[in-house]
Parts: C-alpha cells; sequence; structure tokens
C-alpha cells in the first residue's frame, strides 16, 4: 500500500459513476447520479437522511444492485462482480465485530477467508495493529473496549486486506463529540499516511468540512453541490447548498438591472449576474460573519463603505458563544437575519435596539433559481 499521495495520482480518476440509478418500486434513491473520484482523495457523502448518499455507497460495495447506470474502476464495470472481489472495504456505524474472538483475530478474519499465510498473517495484522495503536490491546474481546477502540479495530480489519477504495457509512455517529473529533483527527492521519481512496458518508456538515478534500452534497438522490469545503461554503452553487452547509442569511429582492436591486423598498447593490432580468425576483445570500451590525451611533460614525450596502433593523437576540457572539436582528419587513461578531469587538446592543446591518456587495451571493424547501424558515438565517 502506498505511504503517500502521488501528485499525478490526484488528478487520476480511479471509479466512474455513470447514470446511477436506484429505484425501490415507485420511489427513487438514487437519480441519473454521475459522478468521477479521483484515486487517493478523501471524498465524502454529505446530506440528510434520505437524500441518497448511503444507497450510493451500497452500490459502489456491492450490497445493492443498480436499477441502471455503470460503476466503473480504472474503467472495468463492477456491476457483475460480488463484494468481496471489489478490492473495497467497508466500515459501517456499528462495528460489526466477532464477539468471541480478540482484536488480532478480528482483524485478521478478512486474511484467513481469503486463506493468506499464517506468517504474512500475523505480519500484516501486528501492522494493522500498530498503524491504529492497539498493540497492547491485541488479546482483549470487544467487550472489554470503548466504542472508540472498537472502531479502530474495525477500520483495521478494512485495511488489513489492503483494499484499494476504503467505504466508511456513518463510522463515528455512535460516539460522543470529543471521541469523534479525535478520530477525525486520526482518520485524516491516516488516509496521509496510507494514501488510499476514501469516500466517507456523514449527515455532519462539522465532519465533512474536518476530514474531506471533496464533498459532494445530496438531495433527492442526486449531487446539488461538489467541491472543497471551502469552495461550497465560499460560493454555493445554489441556494440549497447555501442552506444545507454552514448557516445563511436570504434576502428577497426584486432586481432593477445594472448591479441594483431593492429589498423591502430599499435599494440594495448586487453582484453583476448573468441572466438577472429587470424585474426579476433573486434573493441575495449573506453569511452571518460576513454581515455588520452597527448601532445607530456607530453607524453615524462610520459612513458606509464603497461597495457595502446597509439595511435597517431591531434587534431581537444577542447570544454570548465564547468566541463570538451572535446577533439575531429583524428588518423593518420582518426578514430575519443572523450577524456574528468577534466578542473582542463588544457588540455593545440589547433587544429592541436599532441597528443598521451591512455586508460588502463582494460577499453575497445571488441565486435566481430556488425551491421554498430550501428556505425552511423562509428568507431569513439557516
Amino acid at each position: 500500500m502506498s505511504a503517500v499521495i502521488k501528485d499525478d495520482a490526484r488528478n487520476k480518476t480511479l471509479v466512474s459513476l455513470r447514470g446511477l440509478n436506484k429505484h425501490y418500486g415507485d420511489f427513487t434513491a438514487v437519480d441519473n447520479l454521475d459522478l468521477e473520484i479521483q484515486d487517493g482523495e478523501f471524498l465524502t457523502f454529505l446530506g440528510s437522511s434520505g437524500s441518497g448518499k448511503s444507497t450510493t455507497l451500497s452500490m459502489l460495495a456491492g450490497f445493492e444492485t443498480p436499477s441502471s447506470g455503470e460503476i466503473l474502476v480504472e474503467g472495468q464495470s463492477l456491476v457483475n462482480v460480488p463484494p468481496h472481489k471489489r478490492d473495497i472495504g467497508m466500515v459501517f456505524q456499528r462495528y460489526s465485530l466477532f464477539p468471541h474472538l480478540n482484536v488480532r483475530d478480528n482483524i485478521g478474519f478478512p486474511l484467513a477467508i481469503r486463506k493468506l499465510g499464517a506468517s504474512e498473517t500475523a505480519k500484516r495484522v501486528d501492522a494493522m495493529l500498530k498503524l491504529v495503536q492497539l498493540e497492547k490491546f491485541a488479546h482483549r474481546k470487544p467487550s472489554q473496549m470503548s466504542g472508540g477502540q472498537q472502531q479502530r479495530v474495525a477500520i483495521a480489519r478494512a485495511l488489513v486486506y489492503e483494499p484499494r477504495i476504503l467505504l466508511m457509512d456513518e463510522p463515528l455517529g455512535a460516539l460522543d463529540k470529543k471521541l469523534r473529533e479525535d478520530l477525525q483527527d486520526e482518520l485524516r492521519q491516516l488516509h496521509r499516511r496510507l494514501g488510499i481512496t476514501i469516500v466517507y458518508v456523514t449527515h455532519d456538515q462539522e465532519e465533512a468540512m474536518r476530514l474531506s478534500q471533496r464533498i459532494a452534497i445530496f438531495s433527492h438522490g442526486k449531487i446539488v453541490g461538489l467541491g472543497t469545503g471551502y469552495d461550497l461554503y465560499q460560493n454555493p452553487p445554489n441556494a440549497f447548498v447555501a442552506s444545507f452547509l454552514g448557516n445563511s442569511n436570504f434576502l428577497r429582492i426584486q432586481a432593477n438591472g445594472n448591479g441594483a436591486g431593492s429589498f423591502e423598498g430599499q435599494p440594495v447593490a448586487i453582484r453583476l449576474t448573468p441572466g438577472l432580468a429587470n424585474g426579476q425576483d433573486a434573493l441575495i445570500m449573506v453569511r452571518p460573519e460576513k454581515a455588520l451590525a452597527l448601532t445607530a451611533e456607530q453607524a453615524t460614525r462610520e459612513p458606509l463603505p464603497g461597495g457595502w450596502n446597509e439595511v435597517s433593523a431591531t434587534v431581537g437576540e444577542v447570544l454570548f458563544l465564547g468566541e463570538s457572539q451572535t446577533c439575531h436582528v429583524v428588518t423593518q419587513g420582518g426578514t430575519e437575519l443572523t450577524v456574528k461578531a468577534l466578542s473582542a469587538a463588544g457588540m455593545p446592543m440589547q433587544p429592541g435596539d436599532k441597528v443598521k446591518v451591512r455586508w460588502a456587495v463582494a460577499d453575497a451571493c445571488i441565486y435566481t433559481e430556488w425551491a421554498e424547501s430550501d428556505l425552511s424558515k423562509g428568507a431569513g438565517a439557516h
């Protein structure tokens, strides 16, 4: 198994999903999905329950058969290849360890069923025990270990026969927050050391951002966003991704042409957006940390800079969150917005205070198409 990811491997497609569909009666779980997975990358499928992410992973593993479409690894079809011949490791949320076997024998089981020799089996199991730092626990039974230790055994068992691809379906979902974060760090380091391709499923946004080189966001059986966590957060391709990944403020506007629009009767400047017609309804999306809330006194002292917008609002609630404060405000037309600022900035505001909310035009995304389901709380903060 390669110890590092070579630069040329990063750009090489290992897995291709083409026109992949999965139907259960009248229900479409995966809908005409196309995806290229790069050799050596850590790719996360992110989405809510029922979005199609786990079904896609199960088809890649061979546990589900596609209704139509192709699964290719290096150009070779896997559709009729049974799971145990796909050179793919799998780790589930439930560890699925054998309770009657100790750690060493649990890890060595995949080699035993492949009839590997005793000396080679011992060598590989020793390497895995060292990799997941469980040498001292080799002779313990699963019942004598913590949840995090058991999950490490499951990961070692999936890696021991050196699969080309490792699939992980909500593997840390049953663990508490601190242990989950510790194992996330270990998984990242493991990926760097081994250089194998990992496809990971989670519904946890933060986990996806911490682990992944790329994230595929699923909704209704389709991939609606694909890219690095940074790109998807900073420039979401659509209102659904903006709403789903992180917190967002949405302001409904009417475009007036030439980079201008109106929000609740107040003029606002917007990015020049191809295809945005005069009089067309649109959404401005501003991340809470990109917006500023100023008291009336502050706004008077600090004139509005060029390239910025300003709308009037009333403070509803101010929450102190340690390293930051969150200020919830309501505009004159009833739009709820959330503004974040560092605690050091002070934000001397109280519920009922009149404020000015400002944001830079360059920091706001514009969307001309969206579904009401994308904006579950209306045109406010999510």
